[in-house]
């Protein structure tokens, strides 16, 4: 039996760690392996790849050289010389990134060589969580899953196993679905904390296109943002800052300028021109006053919103209900300055509105994307140039998770007999109140494929780890931030360093091997990608890693036609056929619950999928300089009425709990206001992030977006109290790398 501490490092023994240890044992002296390829010292090769950290797609280029590597082969630890990839750059002619990297791609490069990742499968032999688990081999592993699978089969209980993934738009994703549609199971669902759900709801309502857009910010004169971080974290953020740069510095004689609206600055907002603060939950209204202002004036037709603007309630009066006088009262926005917002927007055309993130993270989401929506269309601004447009994406409606998991998803759970875990962590990324760790642990068996154990994982039966993307073939089908449709595609830069086996190869040996076997048509994955190109497409992906479907062609006129093929009754909220105002709701008394919490994706973590890589914990966040750190973030104001100094502790409380965590200061965030930053608090995840700092996550009241049943992450109201003095749980940025807490567990 082994405590939970030594449970959260079990992985480590397999590696770096556990090889310096054995020096002084004679049984078990470092072993050095004879390599199995051809290796040219000092010379290096670049290789192309994809970027897996999000769902943008970026492409890389990886350096690759000769290196000694910590592997274990055969159940045995050791060392070989291996054609290593050594540092990740971006793509320079790939269409998204052109080039650019964010800090996380950057990082990517450490789930390979992490001290603590799976080096072999893992099979649960006590209680869940006690740490009773044993290294099984390949052959047993597969036979444990499949015969699991043939008892659910056995029973006519196919229907009542589960999945979860991560989101996106991948090939792998489709072999899930496929697999799952074959055996008679539901299709996966997503889990992702930030979904972007509501915006695409309000697209296909608006433009028929049930995607996200692609921003022409490049050709941009005029940008308003509403809350959305799409230069930090939000959609396509390195295809987006590429743009921006190109937007405001590209043109000497014409630079474009930028208006952020949000109730917190964001690295985004830290970025504008003007940025104004608005309550939470405003933001559709402010949009629909400058629609007025425009139309009002004489600046742009109501009509020229077409469909967009049908979807609106009272758009064909003009709007009369949303006159300055009310958007200043909702918005605290003054008359003056809306005027002058609108006049600007319709006169420095070509102009685009960004809605996203926190703004459609509330009960009114809907309602503030279509009004956006219509702003968007109103101008003109759709499928233009300088616009927003919809790339084609392949097979638009495969290899898509069906939908994001939400207490629903969870609460039928409760009654699945098994569950497979694509690299979902939902009992981090989901509020409390969801009660989806109990849930998880009414369920008789879950098979994980993850490569590391994270406070979901640690739940399974039996762990088969995944290669790493650099050691497997890795592919997406970006669904935004490009003017053409991108398929990646590459295959590994570099061999296994450790027993590991890719995840998709193991769905489809395991569906070969049932009683009753599924009948894929494929015998490996490498095999379907290549089934699902052409040759001459194959063959440009093989050369660069990606390769372009389909060219989006006359932007207008792809749109045009799908604007007319929306039917008048597409699905709108409650019925009806257009949507109106109603004042967001918040949990949560404001007699006893004052303020407005916005927890928000981190620059480093985003949802908090990449807690576990340590040079995304050492990198200083770009606003506050914290790291390895929780933190509250609140208007000094506030601070001053409440003498709360920086540093001091606070505790954070809704109507789901508290947590406590360093205050930051900072006049970037409206007075009624406090904001944390998701990330940290994870109960295992690594010795790098487990047990560090809290999951504001955790204090998040159930309440969801009514349309599409989303979870509004930014409607609940918390209370603040002075819990105390500075503890050193803060650590700010010094001008030069800290040592973090536990750099002695390093080795």
């Amino acid at each position: 039996m082994i405590d939970r501490r030594d449970f959260i490092k079990l992985t480590a023994v397999t590696g770096t760690s556990a090889t310096l240890a054995s020096c002084g044992h004679p049984e078990h002296q470092l072993i050095r392996f004879i390599p199995d390829e051809e290796l040219v010292p000092g010379v290096a090769e670049w290789k192309p790849s994809v970027c897996p950290l999000c769902r943008a797609g970026c492409g890389l280029s990886v350096r690759v050289m000769e290196a000694e590597a910590d592997v274990v082969r055969n159940g045995q630890q050791g060392v070989v010389k291996i054609g290593a990839a050594k540092k990740l750059e971006g793509q320079p002619d790939h269409p998204i990134n052109h080039g650019g990297l964010c800090p996380r791609g950057q990082a990517a490069i450490q789930i390979t060589y992490h001290p603590d990742r799976l080096t072999q499968p893992w099979k649960r032999t006590g209680a869940r969580f006690s740490g009773d688990m044993k290294p099984v081999s390949w052959d047993d592993a597969i036979a444990e899953l499949a015969a699991r699978l043939d008892a659910l089969a056995a029973g006519n209980a196919q229907a009542q196993l589960a999945i979860l993934t991560r989101p996106g738009r991948s090939r792998r994703l489709e072999l899930f679905a496929e697999f799952a549609k074959r055996f008679g199971a539901p299709a996966p669902v997503a889990v992702e904390l930030f979904a972007d759900d509501v915006l695409r709801r309000a697209n296909a309502i608006s433009f028929g296109r049930d995607q996200l857009p692609t921003f022409d910010l490049a050709h941009s004169r005029h940008v308003i943002g509403f809350g959305a971080d799409f230069l930090g974290t939000w959609n396509s953020p390195v295809a987006q800052s590429f743009g921006y740069g190109e937007m405001r510095q590209a043109n000497p004689q014409i630079r474009g300028t930028f208006v952020q609206i949000e109730a917190r600055m964001s690295q985004t907002g830290a970025n504008a021109d003007e940025w104004i603060p608005i309550p939470p939950g405003t933001e559709g209204v402010l949009a629909l006053g400058l629609a007025r202002v425009i139309i009002e004036n004489k600046l742009r037709p109501a009509d020229a919103a077409g469909q967009a603007g049908r979807a609106i309630d009272g758009w064909a009066g003009g709007l009369s209900q949303f006159t300055p006088e009310r958007v200043e009262t909702i918005t605290g926005v003054p008359t003056r300055r809306l005027d002058r917002l609108a006049r600007h927007f319709a006169e420095r055309r070509p102009s685009v509105a960004i809605a996203g993130g926190v703004a459609l993270a509330h009960t009114n989401g809907l309602f503030t994307a279509l009004a956006v929506n219509a702003l968007n269309a109103l101008l003109g601004s759709v499928g233009v140039e300088g616009g927003m447009n919809f790339i084609t994406p392949f097979d638009a409606a495969r290899g898509l998770a069906q939908g994001t998991a939400n207490r629903d998803t969870f609460a039928k759970l409760r009654s699945a007999k098994g569950l497979l875990l694509d690299g979902a962590d939902p009992v981090f990324a989901s509020p409390k109140a969801w009660r989806v760790r109990e849930s998880l642990e009414q369920i008789p068996f879950i098979a994980s494929f993850g490569s590391f154990i994270d406070d979901t994982s640690g739940l399974a039966d039996l762990i088969l780890p995944d290669h790493s993307f650099l050691e497997s073939w890795t592919e997406n089908l970006p669904e935004a931030g490009a003017a053409v449709a991108v398929v990646n595609v590459a295959g590994p830069v570099m061999r296994p360093l450790h027993q590991t086996r890719a995840t998709p190869d193991v769905i489809i040996e395991v569906a070969g091997k049932l009683n009753k076997p599924v009948g894929l048509p494929w015998k490996s994955f490498d095999e379907m990608l290549k089934a699902s190109m052409s040759g001459e497409a194959w063959t440009a992906a093989q050369k660069q890693g990606w390769t372009i479907q389909s060219s989006v062609g006359s932007r207008q006129s792809a749109v045009g036609s799908l604007q007319s093929s929306v039917p008048i009754s597409s699905p709108q909220r409650n019925g009806q056929k257009t949507v109106s105002y109603s004042a967001a709701t918040f949990d949560g008394d404001p007699g006893t619950f004052p303020f407005y919490f916005l927890p928000y994706a981190s620059q480093a973590f985003g949802d908090g999928s990449l807690a576990h890589l340590p040079w995304l914990q050492e990198m200083p966040d770009p606003l506050t300089s914290a790291m390895w750190s929780s933190w509250v973030e609140l208007n000094p104001a506030t601070a001053r009425r409440l003498n709360i100094d920086p540093g001091d502790l606070v505790d954070i409380s809704s109507t789901q709990g508290t947590v406590r965590a360093p205050a930051v200061l900072s006049p970037g965030i409206a007075p009624d206001v406090v904001a944390m930053p998701v990330g940290q608090g994870h109960g295992t995840f690594t010795r790098y992030g487990s047990d560090r700092g809290v999951n504001p996550i955790s204090i998040l009241a159930p309440v969801t977006e009514l349309e599409t049943g989303s979870l509004a992450w930014a409607a609940t109201r918390v209370k603040i109290a002075r819990a105390g003095e500075a503890d050193g749980s803060l650590i700010l940025f010094a001008g030069e790398m800290r040592e973090h807490p536990h750099e002695h567990e390093v080795r």
